[in-house]
């Protein structure tokens, strides 16, 4: 009997993690589980009913992919290859939500010209509900796709210890505010004041360094003490997939912090492009910068900024902890 009364306490006790399996999260209802009557599936299609797939199945296939990826490499010859693999499939889903976005702005362009110029007729209303409907089915299409991108970059972020980071574009949806900006949407943004989501309010944080650097605590403990001052802050890197900018990246995506990055790449070319971008990023005013030790480019950022008396942490490569001092990996970090 007592054996019998503590199985069935334990089998309660797992209800909440069981639950938790069976239900998709909010963003993925969201997505999922309300779509509209009637929809356009493909350009030139008639409107028609079209099932969405299930909220929980979307998830757990999401994840499950890169997951099986991992699984299926680790411990063998190809296991540094897990993560390239991986980050190609969050990509894919990355690349379709561009283009979605896209083809909603043409349709929301070409909307708002019908509605600037009515003329009352049937023929006229037609079209506009018609165009309208296009719009909202490309928007429900591409909030589904970054609904995906999203939990997928999660599952990386999980497996590999690094956040995921677009090759080219932005990484912003309502589901994730761990965004990833490309400084030409935020720059866009800011002048035209469009869309929301590309326009991270707050105080400019800079952190730069070279693509060799390994001290990944010291940066977080510099950027763990400006946050405490300025929660709301955004960041902004240069937007390199390995070293500072990466490590950087990695903080900025920790459960408890989730701040937006502005990755300011290097638009054009020529010997003066990095110059000139440093030139832009002072630009935006920052309030604080985490400069680690690298090129004349670093060193002539470090001036620029020093000169417009913004307050700088200051890293030296020499002053890095030991080598051996690696950033956790998904086997150590735990749950971070």
């Amino acid at each position: 009997m007592a054996t019998a009364l503590r199985h069935s306490i334990d089998r309660f006790a797992d209800l909440p993690t069981l639950y938790a399996q069976m239900v998709a999260t909010p963003e993925y209802q969201a997505a999922f589980g309300d779509p509209m009557p009637l929809t356009i599936a493909e350009p030139g299609d008639a409107p028609a009913e079209h099932e969405m797939p299930e909220p929980i199945a979307a998830q757990a296939e999401c994840g499950g992919i890169i997951a099986a990826i991992f699984d299926l490499f680790t411990g063998t010859r190809l296991e540094p290859l897990a993560p390239d693999i991986a980050w190609g499939f969050v990509n894919s889903f990355h690349f379709l939500a561009g283009k979605l976005e896209k083809r909603e702005d043409s349709y929301a362009r070409e909307l708002g010209e019908l509605a600037r110029d009515p003329e009352g007729s049937e023929i006229y209303a037609r079209s506009l509900e018609e165009k309208q409907l296009q719009c909202q089915s490309v928007a429900e299409q591409r909030q589904a796709i970054e609904c995906m991108r999203d939990y997928a970059a999660e599952m990386y972020r999980a497996q590999s210890g690094w956040p995921w980071s677009p090759a080219k574009g932005t990484r912003a949806s309502s589901a994730s505010s761990a965004s990833q900006i490309a400084a030409v949407d935020f720059l866009r943004a800011r002048q035209l004041e469009q869309r929301e989501r590309h326009l991270p309010q707050g105080p400019i944080v800079v952190v730069t360094g070279p693509a060799d650097w390994h001290d990944w605590q010291a940066i977080w403990s510099r950027l763990d003490a400006i946050h405490a001052r300025v929660s709301h802050m955004t960041l902004v890197t240069t937007g390199q997939r390995r070293g500072v900018d990466q490590i950087a990246a990695a903080w900025a995506a920790r459960t408890g912090v989730e701040v937006p990055v502005v990755r300011y790449g290097l638009y054009g070319t020529g010997r003066k492009t990095a110059f000139t971008r440093n030139r832009k990023i002072l630009d935006l005013k920052p309030v604080e910068a985490v400069l680690c030790e690298g090129s004349g480019v670093q060193a002539n950022l470090y001036q620029l900024l020093r000169q417009a008396n913004v307050p700088i942490h200051a890293l030296r490569k020499a002053d890095q902890a030991a080598d051996a001092v690696r950033f956790p990996t998904r086997a150590s970090r735990g749950g971070q």
